[in-house]
C-alpha cells in the first residue's frame, strides 16, 4: 500500500533533481529481467527503480529493516514499499537464501536489481563481480540488462543526511543472455565467465577504473 505513495514522492524528487536517463528502452516491459548495476550510493536502489520503466525489486542490507536507531521504522517501511528483499551481507547462508528469494521474483515474471560488486564502492572504482548475478541468470533464463549510475555518490556522499543538488545519470545497456557462453565449461566457470561479461558491460557504461579485487575482500555469492 505504501508503494504508490513512495513512488509519488520519488517522482517529485525526479522533477526537482532532473536526472538523465539513457537506454531506458533496453529494459523489457514484461517478463523476467535482471538489472545488474554498479553501486556508488545508498540512493542507487531508489534511483534505478525510479528511472526504470517498470517496478524493480532489490536486495537491501538487513540493517535497513532491523537495525538500531529511531529511524529504522522509516527505512523498513520505505524499502518494504520498494519491494526490497533483506539480506545479511556477511552471512553466506543468508545471502544464498536471498538469492532464492530473488529467483522467485524472476520466476513470477518480475524485474530484479542486483549489484554484482556486493557492496558500495568507497573509492569510485568498479570492483570484481560476484557470481550471484550469473547464478540468477542461469537458473531463471532471464536476460541481464547492465546498468551504470553516475554521480550518485556526489548526490548523497557517505555521512550526508540531505541529498545535494547534483544531476545524476542512469544508463541502461543492451541485454545479455547466459545461453551463448562457450561450451565445455564447468558450472563454476560458466558463472565466472558470465559475471565477467556483465562487469565488462557495466564498466563500458560507467567509465569507471577497474579494481582486480572484490569489494570488501570477501568472495560471497551475492
Amino acid at each position: 500500500m505504501l508503494y504508490p505513495l513512495v513512488r509519488a514522492v520519488l517522482t517529485l524528487a525526479r522533477l526537482v533533481y532532473r536526472p538523465r536517463v539513457e537506454g531506458r528502452d533496453n529494459v523489457p516491459l514484461t517478463g523476467p529481467v535482471i538489472l545488474a548495476s554498479n553501486h556508488l550510493s545508498f540512493l542507487d536502489s531508489i534511483v534505478i527503480p525510479l528511472m526504470a520503466p517498470r517496478d524493480v525489486a532489490f536486495l537491501a542490507k538487513a540493517e535497513y529493516f532491523t537495525g538500531p536507531g529511531k529511524g529504522v521504522w522509516f527505512t523498513r517501511a520505505f524499502f518494504s514499499a520498494l519491494q526490497a528483499i533483506p539480506v545479511q551481507r556477511h552471512d553466506t547462508a543468508a545471502a544464498t537464501r536471498s538469492l532464492h528469494s530473488a529467483l522467485e521474483v524472476l520466476q513470477q515474471g518480475g524485474a530484479f536489481g542486483i549489484y554484482p560488486e556486493g557492496t558500495r564502492s568507497r573509492d569510485g572504482r568498479l570492483y570484481k563481480g560476484r557470481a550471484g548475478v550469473a547464478w540468477l541468470a542461469l537458473e531463471s533464463g532471464a536476460p541481464v540488462v547492465p546498468v551504470a549510475v553516475l554521480r550518485t555518490d556526489q548526490l548523497l556522499p557517505v555521512g550526508a543526511k540531505v541529498p545535494r543538488f547534483v544531476r545524476i545519470t542512469v544508463r541502461f545497456g543492451t541485454s545479455l543472455c547466459a545461453d551463448d557462453l562457450p561450451p565445455g565449461l564447468s558450472p563454476a566457470e560458466l558463472r565466472r565467465a558470465f559475471t565477467d561479461r556483465v562487469m565488462d558491460e557495466i564498466a563500458a557504461l560507467s567509465g569507471q577504473q577497474r579494481a582486480d579485487a572484490y569489494a570488501g575482500g570477501s568472495d560471497a555469492a551475492v
